[in-house]
């Protein structure tokens, strides 16, 4: 009888650390749109007009990072719509605390959200932001941001590229420098690492062959791939000048990926989509074609175990 209570007691103890190993952290998509968001303002075309009348809008991409048992939540990326976005995160961690954001480059979607954390809004006292070099400094030395940090609203943690930061026991991330557009910092993607699983966050880069790395060679190494879909192809802003806002077209990405393992494209998953993006749309055929090919968009809400 004895032998049968300890061996009821050790049992259920490896089903509860089990169970606390598969829980330990998370991912959760917040946003989906480019920077502008969607519908995009001045946009009176047929891809925003039925959402402007029905109110329907889609967050700036953004994710969240949740550790369920440090009881924390991160940002990477401070979006403009960082404040539905806090929401959505205390939803899925109502006990959790902020515990820092982490920037991607100096580019309106991404980091515009940090406002809100200053005394017109939430008043936070010392929030963790890490950003890297040329994206601190731009922080530090630039008005309303220099205010954020003077008032102690938020506090700079400088990360070096290819350099593993710790946000939690269970969380860390390491920022890859990508080509981008870089007016007034950096740009960088992040390799999230949970306790179980990996992911690759990359919203913005200017085309894959402009990359001394290899993005296949990331992808085949992480569990998820959120990867730069802004445009689907090269005719849906003709009243634009694409070579000022180069991204790797998804038609350009389906192709060089075509030679990836189904495991692998399993994993892809096409975030920051611009208003003109037929991706935005769950029920658009080319939307289902792609899934249909092993491929995935990224949905607002959807959580990943890591």
């Amino acid at each position: 009888m004895f032998a049968k209570k300890v061996f009821l007691i050790f049992f259920l103890f490896t089903c509860y650390k089990i169970q606390a190993q598969n829980n330990s952290s998370s991912l959760v998509i917040l946003g989906i749109a480019q920077d502008g968001g969607s519908p995009q303002m001045g946009c009176d075309k047929s891809c925003c007009i039925t959402l402007w009348e029905n109110n329907l809008f889609e967050n700036v991409t953004s994710i969240g990072l949740i550790d369920n048992i440090e009881n924390r939540f991160f940002f990477i990326d401070a979006s403009p719509d960082i404040t539905k976005q806090y929401k959505m995160l205390k939803s899925y961690a109502s006990n959790a605390t902020l515990g820092g954001i982490a920037l991607t480059h100096a580019h309106i979607g991404h980091y515009s959200g940090l406002l809100f954390f200053g005394k017109e809004s939430l008043g936070a006292k010392n929030i963790n932001v890490f950003s890297m070099p040329k994206m601190s400094l731009f922080l530090e030395n630039n008005g309303p941001w220099s205010q954020l940090i003077q008032e102690g609203n938020i506090q700079i943690n400088k990360l070096k590229n290819d350099s593993i930061q710790t946000l939690s026991k269970y969380i860390s991330i390491k920022p890859i420098l990508v080509p981008h557009r870089d007016e007034f910092s950096e740009t960088v993607g992040y390799l999230i690492k949970g306790e179980l699983k990996s992911a690759l966050f990359l919203p913005d880069i200017d085309k894959w062959e402009k990359w001394d790395n290899k993005v296949e060679d990331f992808i085949e190494n992480v569990d998820f791939a959120f990867i730069d879909g802004t445009f689907y192809n090269g005719n849906e802003i003709p009243h634009r000048n694409i070579d000022e806002i180069p991204h790797p077209f998804v038609v350009e990405t389906l192709e060089r990926f075509k030679k990836l393992k189904k495991r692998d494209k399993k994993k892809v998953y096409f975030i920051h989509l611009n208003h003109t993006n037929p991706l935005l749309k769950p029920d658009n055929r080319i939307t289902k074609e792609i899934i249909k090919r092993g491929y995935n968009i990224a949905r607002t809400g959807m959580k990943f175990e890591l």
